[in-house]
């Protein structure tokens, strides 16, 4: 029968405690528990059956135990369990350990950290009071062993092993990296983190990669701590075609915020003699009085590098400086921002390249009128390289314009619900505006302008709950009244422009400043919604506008170009959850059907797939610079091929030119001890910057050092 004795539970731990504690500090007591004790004499205590261990987080199991009080030591025999209280384990045949189980020998042990990282050993040796593990001819795996097939997926086998709890290092002497069994590397000296390590210097994983561009080569990242709050990542690339590239990113986290550099230089032949390369600084801060700054800045040395090396497939690079408060009732902007075009188009000097705005906008409740009330003040700049006062390039903006603009604008909004159920909103809105143009041969010089529009709005929402579905019908009419503006300006922030469900019933549908939508119009609507029984939610807005007069300013491929615009219809469909089914479309098309523009987009996602499909389609128009049809499709997804293989890829095809552009994937295996990458792509696209290529990639990461991240699934082993 089992006794407990914890009544030798305080004449033990005064035994076990006194190596450890200063002469006047009282010792903490520990607990045995076994099926027999017996006391040989004054000094030695033996236990057997089921012996258990609780001292100062320390737990240790084992089949039998003796304990001599006046040399402070344990002969334990196994199966011997000792769990440290911090998540590692010690498992041993036999030990001998000190009254503390901080110090001794342990034979044929093992070693398990974390629960992932798995270390087996002849001998174990512990020493300066638990710090130092060292452990000799060992096999260290963080894989799944099953009975019947002692080899792991991979394992690193060693003369010795030292393991320093305080500094979580693993130090292996005479290593040998091994995949199933067949060595793979041989190291001298290996050193890798223990589970529990987040941060530490030291090599990462390395990353095959082949390109038609670069041939094959290397990254060799080395990871820099510079302290606990920053830290350097230097990774040089080595190819077979002797070019060679540094990349660097450099972290720093403060109380208030975060800052990231990325860059690179490059050394190669693909553009010409010289170093090519990036920078990027992106960060944000917290400042005094609730301000908050960010910035993303970033820099190029050619119009091909970030798509070389498979950076970015940007086209137009801009920089941004911002600081803004929000409050309740109150925001304020001020922004600089800067422009770097890759285009091959582009014509060099004539595009605003620096840009600053400023905005400061309050809402309120007018006493008199009742309702809500804003007003915004806004600056704007922006500045262009060239100096010619002239049109050359057909874009309706003089080459070297340059603009400051300083703007106030009014609004006001009150809603009333008649008896009827139908609600009525009136509201208004007042601008003035102040242009300082230079530069410019058509405009050049101080301008004046003032705007303002007023509407009423009628909606009427019919709702019907069945057993199947709850529906709801709203129809909508807006009249609008837009006086001429008193001056006209260069149109430069408004020459794109969208017709959606977002704009259907607003006063300016212009999505800058520059240009203002004036006359009078009737913005007609509906707005369709049903809620199924199922989850299923199913909603359609439709309508277009009506003016008494033709439209100013609106590009054809807008829809709104025309007296009577584009019908516009946009409708989506979802199973009400947010990782469920999502399926959306938007449509500008004409009384005949014809489509102006279209965009699809739909995502799925289940437990063992995920699928996200886009079209788009513009049709072509001048004045917004594309003299053909935009047609393209993407498509992108993912497959749980086996719990440990995953699958995903990704590809745009131009529908319009019958060419792919894009397509890649990348197959992933992961269990609980191993992860590999293995990527493809190809751009198949070219200009006068950017050549086609193709990557290959391979990556190969051991589960269970430091902050690796979660294992995958565990293999099962067969019975």
């Amino acid at each position: 029968m089992r006794r407990l004795c914890w009544a030798l539970s305080v004449w033990l731990g005064l035994g076990l405690a006194l190596p450890a504690l200063a002469e006047d500090a009282a010792p903490p007591l520990a607990s045995l528990v076994a099926d027999s004790l017996t006391i040989r004499s004054s000094d030695v205590l033996v236990a057997s059956g089921h012996v258990e261990i609780f001292y100062q987080g320390r737990h240790l199991q084992a089949s039998g135990l003796t304990y001599d009080r006046s040399t402070g030591r344990l002969q334990i025999d196994g199966p011997i369990w000792i769990d440290d209280g911090r998540g590692n384990v010690l498992q041993a045949e036999m030990a001998d350990l000190s009254a503390d189980l901080t110090e001794g020998i342990l034979r044929s042990a093992r070693l398990v950290l974390n629960d992932q990282l798995q270390l087996s050993a002849g001998e174990v040796l512990q020493t300066l009071g638990g710090r130092y593990t060292a452990l000799r001819s060992v096999a260290a795996s963080s894989c799944t062993i099953c009975k019947g097939n002692s080899t792991p997926l991979w394992e690193i086998r060693a003369d010795s092993v030292v393991h320093d709890t305080l500094e979580h290092q693993i130090w292996f002497s005479g290593a040998q990296l091994r995949f199933w069994g067949l060595p793979v590397a041989y190291l001298p000296i290996l050193r890798v983190p223990d589970p529990e390590l987040k941060r530490a210097s030291g090599f990462l994983i390395p990353e095959l990669r082949t390109t038609t561009l670069l041939g094959s080569g290397i990254f060799i990242p080395y990871f820099l701590t510079l302290g606990d709050s920053r830290d350097l990542t230097i990774t040089p690339y080595f190819t077979s075609t002797q070019d060679r590239t540094v990349e660097l990113r450099y972290r720093e986290a403060y109380k208030t915020g975060s800052v990231t550099l990325n860059g690179a230089v490059s050394d190669d032949r693909l553009v010409g003699p010289g170093l090519r390369g990036y920078l990027q600084a992106d960060g944000s801060l917290g400042l005094p009085a609730g301000f908050l700054l960010d910035f993303s800045l970033i820099g190029v040395s050619d119009p091909s590098y970030l798509s070389d090396y498979s950076i970015s497939d940007a086209d137009r690079l801009h920089s941004v400086i911002s600081i803004a408060r929000t409050q309740r009732n109150a925001w304020i902007s001020a922004t600089a921002t800067g422009f770097q075009s890759l285009r091959e188009g582009d014509i060099g000097g004539t595009s605003p390249t620096a840009v600053t705005d400023f905005t400061l906008a309050r809402r309120f409740a007018p006493e008199l009128l009742g309702g809500t009330g804003g007003f915004e003040f806004q600056t704007h700049t922006s500045w262009t390289p060239s100096i010619d006062p002239l049109d050359t390039n057909g874009d309706g903006v003089a080459d070297g314009s340059d603009q400051a603009r300083i703007s106030a604008r009014f609004d006001w909004q009150r809603n009333w619900l008649l008896t009827s159920g139908i609600q009525v909103t009136t509201s208004g809105l007042l601008s003035a505006d102040e242009y300082f143009i230079a530069q410019d041969a058509v405009y050049e010089g101080d301008i004046t302008r003032l705007a303002g529009a007023a509407g009423v709005e009628l909606r009427w929402p019919w709702s019907k709950s069945g057993k199947t579905a709850t529906q709801l019908i709203e129809p909508v009419i807006q009249l609008v009244v837009s006086p001429p503006t008193t001056a006209s300006v260069p149109n430069v922030d408004s020459t794109l422009v969208e017709f959606d469900e977002g704009n259907l019933f607003t006063f300016d549908r212009f999505p800058g400043a520059d240009a203002v939508e004036t006359g009078f119009r009737i913005n007609l609507g509906v707005n369709y919604d049903a809620i199924f029984a199922n989850g299923l939610d199913f909603g359609v807005t439709a309508g277009r506008v009506v003016r008494l007069n033709e439209p100013v300013g609106f590009p054809p491929a807008s829809g709104l170009d025309a007296q009577v615009s584009d019908w516009l219809l946009a409708w989506n469909l979802s199973d009400g959850s947010n990782d469920g089914l999502q399926l959306t479309n938007r449509l500008v098309l004409g009384d005949d059907l014809a489509l102006t523009k279209n965009e699809l987009r739909l995502d799925l996602v289940r437990a063992q797939y995920d699928v996200a499909v886009g079209y788009s389609y513009v049709q072509a128009d001048q004045e917004e610079d594309r003299p053909d049809p935009i047609s393209e499709l993407v498509l992108a997804g993912g497959y749980d091929l086996t719990g440990t293989w995953t699958i995903r890829g990704a590809a745009r095809y131009n529908v319009e030119a019958s060419k792919m552009v894009q397509a890649g994937g990348i197959l992933t295996f992961r269990n609980e001890c191993l992860n590999v990458d293995v990527s493809l792509s190809r751009r198949f696209t070219s200009s006068t910057s950017v050549q086609p290529s193709t990557n290959f990639g391979l990556a190969v990461e051991l589960l269970g050092f430091g902050s690796s991240g979660l294992p995958g699934m565990s293999r099962q082993c067969r019975q």
